[in-house]
């Protein structure tokens, strides 16, 4: 018998060549998920020092960096999404 490719549909072939134009994208977003997680509940633990009485000069800033961390993950999970959509 010869060996002869098999015939894809076309929802395989475009799966298939989605991932060969962005191998990773999978990788990224967990990263971007676990990262804005990990923000949000660091944002959360300094709020709740915020409120317990905490010096502020001292938990503002890391809240402030925390905020910055998801919002960070979220801008860049919305560029992916947009660049998926493009192609």
């Amino acid at each position: 018998m010869a060996n002869r490719p098999r015939q894809l549909d076309a929802e395989t072939m475009a799966r298939l060549r989605a991932e060969a134009a962005a191998p990773y994208r999978g990788l990224r977003r967990l990263f971007y998920g676990a990262f804005a997680a990990s923000g949000a509940l660091g944002g959360f633990i300094f709020l709740l020092k915020l409120l317990a009485g905490e010096n502020p000069t001292d938990v503002l800033p890391n809240l402030a960096l925390q905020a910055g961390v998801v919002a960070l993950m979220v801008w860049l999970f919305r560029i992916d999404r947009g660049r998926e959509r493009n192609q």
